[in-house]
């Protein structure tokens, strides 16, 4: 028997309205055989909290490019402790300055892949993180 497939949520948090990358990396970890949850255009941060809890997913990807980065990602974090859901590996993508990394993995983003990131890369990533 084959092990149950990694189930991701994409999200795109806030008032930014461009989700092509979003989407790309979708396709990409749907290729690579995980199941993937598409949450769409602007979601709140309790909207993306309660879907990961919902789908039961152990990975949450969010993809911005409005600049509230700082603001919106750790209250997702947040709320995923909150509702005992701070074991799901988060990690996050788009315009993201190289000065505002170190504080946001800080706080529990695991990983910042920004414009130019080969998918193979983060479908890697994933799989590392999540052994089962």
């Amino acid at each position: 028997m084959s092990p149950a497939p990694i189930r991701v949520v994409i999200a795109k948090p806030g008032l930014d309205g461009h989700d092509r990358g979003a989407k790309v990396v979708a396709r990409a970890l749907r290729d690579a055989g995980m199941e993937v949850i598409y949450t769409g255009l602007r979601q709140t941060p309790q909207q993306i909290a309660a879907a990961v809890v919902q789908e039961d997913a152990r990975v949450l990807g969010m993809s911005i490019l409005s600049g509230a980065h700082n603001q919106i990602f750790p209250e997702v974090l947040r709320l995923l402790k909150e509702q005992g859901a701070d074991d799901v590996l988060v990690f996050a993508g788009g315009i993201i300055p190289d000065e505002d990394i170190p504080a946001l993995k800080a706080q529990g983003i695991r990983e910042i892949f920004q414009p130019g990131t080969n998918t193979d890369d983060i479908v890697a990533f994933i799989r590392s993180a999540i052994k089962d």
